[in-house]
């Protein structure tokens, strides 16, 4: 158990049958009426964030978050498949379960595998990927006044903004965070 006067950055904990993380906490204390605590959480299943506000001595169930490094093998129509790094066994989630930037990840990439009682909810993929550019336009001479981008295709499919120097066939690094390039790789 822990009580809302024990709020810290990342704890997550249960509440009506949903699993929260903690995202910003405060203690406040006001001049006149009792303590309270303000909070911004996330919904670990569903993502949602929600600003709430709770009495410190209010207590919550611990809710412990399963992190499996596994490594992507490949992908069957809608089904994607991840082996465990210990065992050998694979492991199928749906493309429904994925995040967005899931489309940052190449086969054989270790990513670490989010599941709370059993049930698969999300991923994390490494934060900073290098990946090939196969399509881009190539960038017009004199429109480089400003810090121009341009869109360019990605091994995996997925589509960024690039500066106009880059090329097709250039690897480049991305932050799978935000889903922006950074640099040449």
């Amino acid at each position: 158990m822990i009580s809302a006067g024990e709020f810290r950055n990342g704890v997550t904990f249960e509440e009506d049958g949903n699993v929260f993380q903690i995202i910003e906490f405060q203690h406040v204390k006001p001049g006149k009426g009792a303590a309270f605590v303000r909070t911004k959480t996330r919904n670990v299943i569903t993502g949602s964030v929600v600003e709430r506000t709770y009495s410190p001595t209010e207590k919550f169930e611990n809710a412990y978050i399963d992190r499996r490094d596994m490594e992507y093998s490949y992908n069957d129509g809608d089904l994607y498949y991840f082996m465990d790094k210990e065992s050998y066994e694979m492991q199928p989630i749906a493309a429904s379960d994925l995040p967005d930037n899931f489309k940052f990840v190449k086969e054989n990439t270790d990513v670490k595998i989010l599941s709370y009682k059993g049930k698969v909810f999300g991923l994390e993929p490494p934060f900073f990927v290098v990946l090939e550019v196969t399509h881009t336009d190539p960038g017009v001479r004199g429109n480089t006044a400003t810090n121009t981008l341009k869109p360019a295709t990605l091994e995996t499919g997925a589509e960024i903004r690039v500066p106009l120097f880059i090329n097709e066939g250039d690897k480049i690094k991305i932050d799978t965070r935000t889903g922006e390039y950074l640099e040449r790789a």
